[in-house]
């Protein structure tokens, strides 16, 4: 009897334990698994991608039981969106125009084929991501057209920031053959301006964006118009384009508004993320909204009216989030 009493009690601590061991894995009565890993590719760390996704993350693993999210740093728009197509991400902030050229094979994806785009799904519209032409204050480049015989850099090879500089060049009748084109990352492009190497940096991102702020604290910038006639011209091209208006005091010894363009920077997703986690992902960062504004002033206007916006939006709506956008 005593053999029978010590074998059961052994028995039952194993049955403990293992439940134990269980409950904190986080798995249901039928054994699955409850833990959620989410990565959320970004851009990198001078861009305005990199703050926003570190917020998000944030705001779903402190908020959503069993998650676990973590940002990744890129390239960009054209690397997120292949990272979601392949499966390597499950959340990326990208541009709606690239989303627009994935879904469709134009621009950057016209020879992508080995990419299907298929299961890209937009989540929401978050902010407008400005396009910026920086200079010199003392450069003698005042207009677009200044730029002519001039080392422009244009964006990272192949970025979406490089295609919107050529879109913007093409309407005021531009090429690259006009200017002396330089292919450098935003970072990098803000150094190349402070040291003198080149007359004029472009970049696409929320403003203040990071790496125009450090031009700006060790020179005085200016940044370059677009004027109503041309974008006009540009948005009957490429519907994405808004109007933008870069507000006085943006960035140090910025002392007049300055007229410009935006694309809309958009959270999406691929098929990994189904209607049930589309809509406690949507809904969880909308409950925490003052929280995700406060990762950058880019983001400070956000609210789901515009985060619904279906002119702004170039992907079909997650179904989860859409049905929390509806309620």
């Amino acid at each position: 009897m005593n053999n029978f009493k010590r074998i059961f009690i052994a028995v039952m601590a194993l049955f403990c334990s293992t439940t134990l061991l269980a409950g904190c894995g986080g798995s249901n009565a039928d054994n699955t698994v409850k833990e959620r890993y989410l990565h959320i590719a970004t851009g990198n760390t001078s861009g305005t991608y990199y703050p926003i996704g570190g917020a998000i993350s944030e705001i779903l693993n402190s908020k959503i039981a069993d998650m676990h999210s973590s940002v990744q740093t890129t390239s960009g728009s054209i690397a997120n969106i292949k990272l979601l197509e392949e499966g390597t991400v499950e959340l990326a902030i990208i541009q709606n125009d690239i989303a627009d050229y994935a879904v469709n094979g134009t621009e950057m994806f016209k020879d992508e084929n080995k990419y299907k785009f298929d299961t890209l799904r937009g989540i929401a519209t978050l902010y407008a991501e400005t396009c910026q032409f920086v200079t010199k204050a003392d450069s003698g480049v005042n207009t677009i057209p200044d730029l002519k015989g001039k080392k422009v850099c244009v964006g990272a090879e192949g970025s979406g920031a490089e295609a919107n500089a050529r879109q913007l060049l093409g309407i005021y009748g531009m090429t690259y053959d006009d200017i002396q084109p330089v292919y450098l990352s935003f970072s990098a492009g803000s150094k190349a301006l402070i040291d003198g190497t080149i007359d004029a940096a472009f970049l696409t991102a929320g403003a203040p964006t990071a790496a125009v702020k450090d031009v700006a604290a060790q020179l005085k910038i200016k940044i370059l118009p677009i004027d109503d006639k041309h974008f006009t011209a540009l948005a009957e091209k490429y519907p994405y384009y808004s109007r933008m208006i870069i507000p006085t005091g943006t960035y140090a010894n910025l002392d007049e508004d300055v007229p410009t363009v935006s694309v809309m920077a958009i959270l999406a997703c691929n098929d990994k993320v189904d209607k049930d986690l589309g809509y406690q992902l949507t809904k969880t960062l909308f409950d925490n909204l003052n929280t995700l504004k406060s990762a950058h002033s880019a983001i400070s206007k956000l609210d789901k009216n515009q985060a619904m916006a279906s002119e702004h939006m170039t992907l079909p709506f997650n179904e989860g989030a859409e049905k929390f956008f509806k309620e």
